[in-house]
């Protein structure tokens, strides 16, 4: 995590063979230098299957036998997803794999011909010339519990975005079929309001079934009493609603099918958020974490999906940097450029930075104070988003802190910082 340009630059040394790699769904394209950039060897193709995972790797040692190489390093472009098997392949063979920038790849390919073309032969002489010249990054692979965590995570982001597309599709129904549901019930969501849509879900149904039928039906689900106004005032809506007339019948099932999947939804990431609990509970730190006001199990799994093990860094400047949120800015000669963050990096982990962030400066005590100086202080006042930014690295560094010592979060710490901060600015 903390080479410098002259490491990487100095650990591909002469008896490092360098192999570029162009990946593809299918088929991948290997090429092999050593350090000087001269090529050794033709180029090699092999396929995205055990048995082309078999002979890249005995061309690969068979090339380091023959020209005296006893380091080898692979790099390659992440393209999409399909450089996962062949990573993991690599991993458990001990061989170094580093990736490169694609934007580094695009602007790169026109030094040797003079031309924009970008093919499978070309870019993986791109690729290696790029990590002779140590421009590459070396990708963590998280294993163990941090591995099942971030495949979790991912499953509870994608269950979530269904959760929202059916939500949307509930939405847009009775804005068709019955918009004046709205006026009676504020979320269609609550348990009154669900068992209507089941059962008597159009205008049309509502009247036939009659508000001591409607009552009788909630008060089965509802435990809290339901009165007979609320019931009445559906009845009304339904007589005078705007809704569709037509096609009622397949609109019901259209309904229903939605609801079926809502209820779906709802009950995997109920289950799934059980498991990511369990599974977040386990790692060292974690219980700490959650003694933040306003920082729940989810945040705390998220972060740690995100970040992976947090030993590995030395400094949480660098879990900043992976998150986007390391300052920038362009400058030259006398201009001086408007300072803004990189957002390269995770930009998952910078999402939920920022999401955990509203609720804090809203409920947590230290971190409003906080925010409430940045934006009110005497010299150089930031603006709302500046100084969520700001409390974001501020959050990084108490999370980095808590997990690598395992210590309960102490307000009082944060509290004293302000004051030292009040008392800076009245001097």
């Amino acid at each position: 995590m903390n080479y410098t340009q002259n490491e990487k630059i100095m650990s591909i040394t002469e008896r490092t063979l360098v192999i570029g790699i162009d990946i593809a769904k299918s088929v991948q394209y290997a090429r092999a230098f050593d350090y000087r950039g001269i090529e050794l060897g033709k180029v090699r193709s092999f396929e995205n299957t055990a048995e082309g995972f078999r002979i890249f790797e005995d061309w690969v040692k068979s090339l380091a036998n023959q020209k005296q190489k006893n380091n080898i390093v692979v790099g390659m472009e992440p393209t999409g997803h399909y450089w996962f098997n062949l990573g993991h392949f690599l991993k458990d063979l001990g061989v170094k794999l580093v990736l490169v920038n694609p934007f580094h790849v695009k602007r790169s390919k026109e030094l040797d011909d003079n031309s924009q073309t970008k093919n499978d032969i070309k870019d993986p002489k791109t690729i290696a010339k790029l990590v002779i010249d140590g421009r590459y990054f070396e990708p963590y692979i998280p294993e163990g519990i941090y591995s099942e965590l971030r495949v979790a995570m991912d499953m509870r982001e994608g269950l979530g975005k269904n959760l929202n597309k059916i939500k949307n599709k509930v939405t847009q129904w009775l804005d068709k079929y019955f918009p004046e549901f709205n006026d009676v019930f504020a979320d269609w969501e609550g348990k009154a309001a669900l068992i209507t849509l089941n059962e008597f879900p159009t205008p049309k149904k509502v009247l036939s079934t009659g508000v001591q039928q409607i009552v009788v039906a909630w008060r089965k689900e509802v435990k809290r009493a339901v009165g007979n106004q609320r019931a009445v005032r559906l009845v009304e809506a339904a007589k005078i609603s705007i809704g569709i007339k037509d096609g009622l019948r397949m609109a019901e099932k259209e309904l229903i099918v939605n609801l079926q999947q809502y209820n779906l939804f709802i009950s995997q990431l109920e289950q799934l958020d059980l498991e990511i609990e369990e599974l977040t509970l386990q790692i060292p730190g974690a219980k700490e974490v959650i003694t933040i006001k306003g920082v729940g199990i989810i945040t705390a799994a998220g972060f740690i999906a995100e970040v992976g093990d947090i030993k590995r860094f030395t400094h949480p400047n660098q879990i900043q940097k992976l998150a986007g949120l390391n300052l920038i800015e362009n400058s030259s000669g006398k201009h001086k450029g408007k300072t803004s963050i990189s957002k390269r990096g995770r930009s998952r982990l910078r999402a939920l930075l920022f999401k955990v962030m509203m609720p804090l400066v809203a409920k947590n005590p230290e971190f409003k104070m906080l925010h409430e100086h940045y934006k009110n202080r005497k010299d150089n006042p930031l603006q709302k988003k500046q100084s969520l930014i700001l409390l974001c690295c501020k959050l990084i560094r108490i999370l980095y802190t808590i997990m690598i010592k395992q210590v309960e979060y102490n307000p009082q710490k944060l509290i004293k910082d302000i004051s030292y901060l009040q008392l800076k600015e009245a001097v």
